[in-house]
């Protein structure tokens, strides 16, 4: 029968694809110790530094979207370029790795995971949703951010074509976003 702390990391983790971080494992009251006993018996699976799986919680596929979004600690990081048009499946994007921005005063002070690609920039509020629970830029954030970036202009156009047939961007910005991007 799971104890407690166990019963606390699973209400926590459901809302987060089975994700917890030891920051908010402690803000319900799961201590440090608790969480490494956790993990030695599997009961939790280390997966980055200070991120933690519920190994029984189902895989889905905004799971490593989730992981990255938890792993900066203490700030907010962000689902963004080429991740943000996918996790949507708008355009034929299928970047290697998770970009994620976080803000620019953000240091990285260990090692960023294999998968990761970390931006940094202050994101307004308005430029920031929820999909599926996960923190992503809009469609129209991702696809500027894309160009910056130099993603190819028949990707560029092919997200810009899909998020407007799939009511992510208006009419109005679909075109703005045509002149800006594209030759």
């Amino acid at each position: 029968m799971p104890g407690r702390e166990y019963e606390k990391a699973l209400e926590l983790a459901t809302d987060q694809h089975g994700y917890l971080t030891t920051a908010q494992a402690q803000q319900l009251g799961i201590g440090r110790d608790t969480i490494r006993k956790m993990a030695a018996r599997g009961t939790l699976e280390r997966v980055s530094w200070g991120v933690y799986r519920l190994p029984t919680f189902p895989v889905s596929t905004f799971a490593e979207y989730m992981e990255a979004c938890l792993w900066p600690a203490g700030v907010r990081g962000v689902i963004s370029h080429e991740s943000a048009l996918a996790m949507r499946d708008l355009s034929d994007v299928n970047p290697p790795k998770v970009h994620i921005t976080v803000p620019r005063t953000f240091r990285v002070r260990r090692a960023v995971p294999r998968h990761m690609v970390i931006h940094h920039a202050d994101l307004p509020d308005a430029d920031i949703e929820s999909v599926e629970g996960v923190s992503a830029t809009t469609v129209r954030r991702a696809i500027e951010d894309c160009y910056r970036t130099h993603l190819g202009p028949a990707l560029l156009r092919q997200a810009i074509e899909d998020g407007e047939r799939e009511g992510y961007l208006k009419p109005d910005e679909a075109r703005e976003l045509r002149e800006l991007v594209l030759p």
